[in-house]
């Protein structure tokens, strides 16, 4: 907390990604006897945790019927997924088989306009029975969760990430340009779902820090920083103002070409930024972030997850104390830029996790924060 409010800190933060609790996008690394020992030397070294757990609620009112089938195709079964109502219907197409084509549920302008038109749901009352339906299970978890070594952590979505998750990304790069209005209504009424959901966990006090990962999905190269400004800056803007008026603390995540829209950050005011890449991932080093968030925003990174799977555990020292020379006391909270998200690591990845580790432990120097 002391790093996410720029105050002075004891040691170097750092923090891994690992999760206390399982989830479906990472390894459950307190059950992986390989990255086990990782998390158990994380521990002992004080390494910070923030358990990022993700409740949420249907997208759309009851009135919209969900139906899943399997269905043959040339190429083996589908399992096809539909969402109905009126004379509207979209689907999405997954194969079983490998390398089989699918369908994405928004391939089309018409199913774009198809999905647009389903009433998303508002109810409050139906938003909140179904959250308080998984405060059981989050309760548990916060119960077990070791609150003296870190923080739960929600991450429960922004308006622009279901759209992008459904879409043929060729196609909603386009539609940036030939379906602006539409899209923007479609956004401001998914954030009156949001707001709803971000209230229900601010009120009852579910977490200290909340994570945003949709202003990647709406970013260049893929679409313009105009339309990064319609569909991420006002949303975004106002959830994190939201939290910050319960006293939390929000964290926002970006990967790739940062550089040009850096300022919108600034503008949406996030206590942290994870990750700031540096050519050739990205476009940013972590010098010329600093140079225009001028210390309103900690910084959080910035050891690339491929240098994790190839470097020495000497270059991984190395690159650790290189980067913390870099930030020179500035508000900065170490990390690798992704999750552990290998299912069989290799003795390699372990051996440069336990060397990040150190190489944070035994820096000789932690300035003040300006």
């Amino acid at each position: 907390m002391c790093a996410l409010q720029g105050e002075p800190v004891d040691r170097t933060p750092v923090w891994l990604l690992f999760p206390y609790h399982p989830t479906s996008y990472y390894v459950d690394v307190r059950s992986h006897p390989d990255y086990r020992r990782i998390f158990d030397l994380s521990q002992q070294q004080g390494v910070i945790m923030l358990n990022r757990r993700n409740p949420a609620v249907r997208w759309h009112s009851p009135d919209v019927v969900y139906e899943r089938a399997e269905i043959a195709s040339n190429s083996g079964p589908v399992h096809r997924r539909t969402m109905k109502w009126g004379g509207v219907q979209v689907y999405s197409d997954h194969p079983r088989k490998a390398g089989s084509p699918g369908k994405k549920l928004l391939e089309s302008d018409e199913d774009l306009e198809a999905f647009c038109r389903l009433p998303i749901e508002d109810n409050e009352p139906r938003i909140e029975a179904d959250l308080k339906d998984q405060l059981g299970e989050y309760r548990r978890e916060q119960s077990e969760f070791p609150l003296d070594q870190g923080s739960m952590m929600l991450d429960l979505g922004s308006p622009v990430n279901a759209l992008y998750h459904s879409s043929n990304l060729e196609e909603y790069a386009i539609w940036s340009l030939t379906h602006d209005s539409l899209i923007v209504d479609w956004l401001g009424r998914m954030m009156k779902q949001l707001e709803i959901v971000y209230r229900f966990c601010l009120e009852r006090d579910l977490a200290d820090v909340y994570f945003l990962v949709g202003s990647e999905l709406a970013a260049p190269p893929l679409v313009s920083r105009e339309t990064f400004q319609r569909w991420v800056v006002p949303y975004e803007s106002r959830l994190i103002a939201l939290v910050h008026s319960y006293g939390k603390k929000v964290i926002q995540h970006f990967h790739g070409q940062i550089h040009e829209i850096l300022p919108d950050f600034v503008t949406m005011n996030p206590d942290g930024l994870h990750t700031i890449e540096a050519p050739p991932v990205g476009n940013c080093t972590l010098s010329q972030a600093y140079e225009t968030t001028q210390a309103r925003i900690t910084l959080i990174g910035n050891i690339q997850y491929d240098e994790f799977r190839s470097a020495t555990p000497a270059e991984m020292r190395r690159r650790v104390h290189e980067t913390l020379d870099e930030v020179a006391g500035r508000r900065f909270i170490l990390s690798p830029t992704a999750g552990p998200f290998d299912t069989d690591p290799s003795p390699t990845l372990l051996e440069n996790y336990r060397a990040f580790i150190q190489a944070a432990a035994e820096y000789p120097e932690i300035r003040p924060a300006p």
